[in-house]
């Protein structure tokens, strides 16, 4: 197993202020991520998914423990800030608000905008530019204005400017969470084909359970502990533990889940919609057939 992102044993605590107590928003967390992965952590809010999302980044200091990315200890106190600043080269962000992300009013200068603060090769941002707009399908917007784009076509370009920087692993943290449902399947198509065709390692911090079936892995956070991780199949395959923790499970997973309670002879490890429906009706021919009778006729 290949490990790009190894959390051990981590602790951080949120400063108290005023009449505020201080607030423990991770406590001796400890998980992985294979190279090459498409990761969800998923939670509601509060559950400390987001301050994992700030801490992995560097952008957060934590009590405790250790945040190792491809074999080295961003945590260390021995980090220098050149240290630090070299490995923020391989993880990118993609935040919550599309448009607190856009600082240019041109697009491809949006896109190109991280690759100047780097001082790279005017032909170097050319190529890296044209090459991340074409790889998030948003090529003949170049020279659009940003900001009379739809939701979901910003937030692909403030993805293009993670890809023109080469980023080893992208995080996104609820960047579907403001977007209308076809601006989020724009973004989740285009965090899959990163993954699965760039071979980008892929963080989604999200608490849309459609959006985590999607997943090669997930991981659940509550109160700022890992409840469970997994595969789909194996979170989800127990909505039990998962209602227990005030989280929900995919709606299609959530009835066949009752049906298989009340004694249909259903899977339940199935997310998509039109599937779900293809299973029901394969059990009700099973009953008419006089098969199995797979529950009360």
């Amino acid at each position: 197993m290949d490990n790009i992102i190894e959390v051990k044993n981590l602790n951080y605590t949120y400063e108290g202020y005023g009449d505020m107590p201080p607030v423990k928003a991770l406590k001796d967390v400890s998980f992985n991520i294979e190279r090459g992965s498409f990761t969800v952590i998923l939670g509601h809010n509060g559950s400390g998914k987001s301050t994992l999302a700030s801490v992995m980044c560097m952008l957060s200091e934590v009590d405790s423990g250790e945040v190792i990315i491809d074999g080295r200890c961003v945590t260390d106190e021995s980090m220098t800030d050149e240290d630090i600043m070299d490995m923020r080269r391989r993880v990118g962000m993609v935040f919550q608000n599309p448009d607190n992300q856009l600082v240019a009013t041109i697009v491809e200068e949006d896109v190109a905008f991280g690759c100047e603060n780097l001082g790279m090769p005017s032909d170097e941002i050319r190529r890296r530019v044209d090459a991340a707009l074409e790889t998030v399908g948003m090529t003949k917007y170049a020279r659009h204005a940003a900001h009379k784009l739809s939701g979901g076509q910003k937030q692909r370009v403030a993805i293009a400017g993670v890809i023109a920087m080469k980023r080893e692993i992208i995080i996104f943290d609820e960047s579907t969470a403001m977007l209308d449902p076809m601006g989020r399947r724009e973004v989740l198509d285009t965090i899959e084909r990163l993954n699965k065709e760039d071979s980008i390692t892929v963080v989604l911090i999200t608490h849309h359970m459609e959006e985590a079936a999607r997943a090669d892995r997930i991981i659940v956070m509550n109160g700022g502990e890992v409840l469970c991780t997994g595969t789909p199949n194996e979170v989800f395959g127990d909505p039990e533990r998962m209602w227990a923790a005030g989280l929900d499970v995919p709606q299609s997973t959530e009835l066949l889940y009752k049906l298989k309670k009340a004694g249909f002879d259903v899977r339940i490890d199935i997310f998509d919609p039109y599937e779900c429906a293809r299973e029901i009706d394969h059990a009700m021919r099973r009953m008419r057939l006089g098969g199995e009778t797979g529950g009360k006729s």
